[in-house]
């Protein structure tokens, strides 16, 4: 089955999570896949930078685990190429942890009747989504000062991924 639109997840609903690992006859929800997106931390990670740069989210939306690892590849491929991989770090701050779920709709004849008894049915996991509030942070990145506007530019187009309007926000570290 094709992936549905970003629309049909990006309303914020109730949590329902449960996946135990010691104990799977324990799980709430069975079958949920592993989230498209494995590496959070990119580029030199003790590395020394005087500048922190964070994408922060305008209205609280769910994200869904592919959109953030298209925002994650394009950001680390543009800052790569522009400022190589020792010149930033970058961490994406949000972990997809709700199950998204979908109920799949009969066709054919008598998919009406069929339908109809299937009005409020629980569906299956399709993949996984972070939660993400107005105001909290999505993406950060540690740069030097003299790189900034590879950054920001970097976080724009990763903006262009997430189905939430983004900002960008420059903090400088004190120094020391």
């Amino acid at each position: 089955m094709a992936l549905r639109p970003g629309r049909c997840h990006s309303r914020v609903e109730r949590p329902y999570t449960r996946i135990s690992r010691r104990k799977p006859r324990k799980s709430y929800v069975v079958g949920v896949p592993d989230p498209k997106i494995h590496h959070f931390e990119m580029g030199n990670v003790h590395g020394k930078f005087d500048t922190v740069v964070y994408l922060v989210a305008k209205e609280a939306r769910q994200i869904r685990h592919n959109a953030l690892e298209a925002a994650r590849v394009v950001m680390t491929k543009y800052l790569t190429k522009k400022v190589g991989n020792d010149n930033f770090f970058a961490k994406i701050l949000v972990y997809p942890h709700h199950v998204l779920r979908e109920h799949s709709l009969a066709t054919g004849a008598g998919a009406d009747r069929f339908s109809s008894g299937m009005r409020r049915a629980f569906g299956r996991p399709v993949g996984k989504a972070a939660q993400v509030r107005k105001g909290q942070k999505i993406i950060m990145i540690r740069i030097n000062e003299d790189k900034l506007e590879f950054a920001k530019e970097a976080l724009r187009r990763a903006d262009s991924k997430l189905p939430t309007p983004c900002r960008i926000v420059v903090e400088k570290k004190a120094a020391g």
